[in-house]
């Protein structure tokens, strides 16, 4: 395929996915600006507040400033000055990256490894000035140099992710870059390569367990707690196009909402508003916004919470347990022991890295006085999931163990 029109086409999907990110936040605020017309406000104050939502969703920290008579309306402490918004609906950067991740699948099999990057790098990254600039306002304003970079760098990083399962079948000078990146991991010593890859791989493995176990306890207490959930919609009377409004922005964030989970898995829980904690060990809850969905969150201690950090424990012994076999194999004549713990410490380390950078994310400022600090705490997460996923690594390769028959 002629390389320029691979190019215009690259463009064009760079458009659509911006276009996709922004649409999903605008469609149901564009539906309660037509159903509730007796509101006064322009179409254009539902765009900047869409744009506004999809930058934050990459990240982006805003400066929020309240009207004087809302302020006194809402008579929320520390309201009355502007006040930092950090937390970000982390759907729209994981919309990005998939996106990001298809669209360099495409490029790479083309053919057009510069030209077409370039164009949807350049589309991409233009259309969110363009955007950005279009919903600057004073009562939320963004941090700009975040606006311009960070959703076109998670895009970048979905297009790396895309193009490199391609790039080794690509040719040209694509090919001799993974080439020598190929080359430097295999002039490390044999064993220090396994050791490495089993780690990462274990680490990914337990923390991939324990969100895929967060996820569906979710679920599950959605549905157990629905009769609570529906009593909050009804008590908020924000009709259909506020309750429309409210739950799109719920799903915006039930990525962050299942990290939470898996933190309270961990056993550090998290918070809702300085001074407040929902953990294993009890539960501490003061104001806290008006979701629904906060009605899932349990208001008292349970008995037997302290368990919960069976799930961490169980998948780390379970991921060293199953990686030992070919580890062991791959080690040969080396003494083993050794090794082994050292995996066993790089499991913990690779798990706890992950558990922790989740955590950093999908936390942050949802808001003005205790609101500031809202979600895990992300280094004692980082810490006590590497700790838990770390023995539990290492009594995993102890249970593979077999004596030998000298013995």
């Amino acid at each position: 395929m002629n390389r320029h029109l691979v190019a215009i086409l690259a463009a064009l999907e760079a458009f659509l996915a911006l276009a996709i990110g922004i649409g999903i936040p605008l469609l149901p605020l564009s539906i309660m600006w037509g159903l509730r017309l007796d509101l006064g406000l322009g179409w254009d104050v539902f765009w900047r507040a869409a744009v506004d939502i999809w930058l934050a969703g990459h990240g982006v920290d805003f400066t929020i400033t309240l009207d004087p008579k809302l302020v006194a309306a809402i008579n929320l402490p520390g309201s009355e000055v502007p006040f930092l918004i950090s937390i970000a609906p982390l759907l729209f950067a994981l919309l990005t990256v998939l996106l990001g991740v298809r669209l360099g699948r495409k490029i790479i099999e083309a053919g057009a490894r510069f030209v077409a990057p370039v164009a949807a790098l350049a589309t991409f990254g233009g259309l969110t000035f363009l955007v950005g600039l279009s919903a600057i306002n004073e009562a939320a304003m963004p941090v700009w140099w975040m606006a311009v970079s960070f959703p076109t760098i998670i895009f970048a990083i979905g297009l790396f992710i895309g193009a490199r399962g391609e790039i080794g079948r690509s040719g040209g000078r694509a090919e001799a870059v993974q080439k020598r990146v190929a080359g430097w991991a295999d002039g490390l010593p044999t064993h220090i390569r396994y050791v490495m890859q089993a780690s990462l791989a274990g680490g990914m493995a337990a923390a991939a367990a324990v969100m895929a176990v967060a996820g569906v306890v979710l679920a599950v207490l959605l549905l157990v707690n629905f009769a609570t959930i529906i009593r909050l919609y009804e008590s908020l009377q924000g009709g259909v196009g506020g309750g429309l409004v409210l739950t799109a922005a719920q799903l915006l964030f039930m990525p962050n909402f299942v990290i939470w989970v898996a933190a309270w898995f961990v056993g550090t829980g998290f918070a809702i508003g300085t001074g407040s904690l929902v953990s294993p060990l009890g539960t501490a809850l003061g104001p806290i916004p008006a979701m629904p969905i906060l009605g899932a969150v349990p208001t008292t201690s349970l008995a037997f919470g302290f368990l919960s950090i069976l799930l961490p424990v169980a998948a780390g012994f379970v991921a060293a347990f199953l990686i030992r076999p070919k580890l062991v194999h791959s080690l040969g004549d080396l003494p083993h022991g050794k090794w082994m713990a050292i995996t066993a410490i790089g499991i913990g380390l690779a798990g706890g890295l992950v558990m922790g950078v989740l955590a950093w994310l999908s936390g942050g400022a949802a808001g003005p006085g205790r609101l500031v600090d809202v979600g895990p705490n992300y280094w004692l997460t980082g810490l006590i999931a590497a700790a838990e996923f770390g023995i539990a690594a290492g009594l995993g390769m102890l249970a593979g163990s077999r004596p030998s028959s000298s013995r």
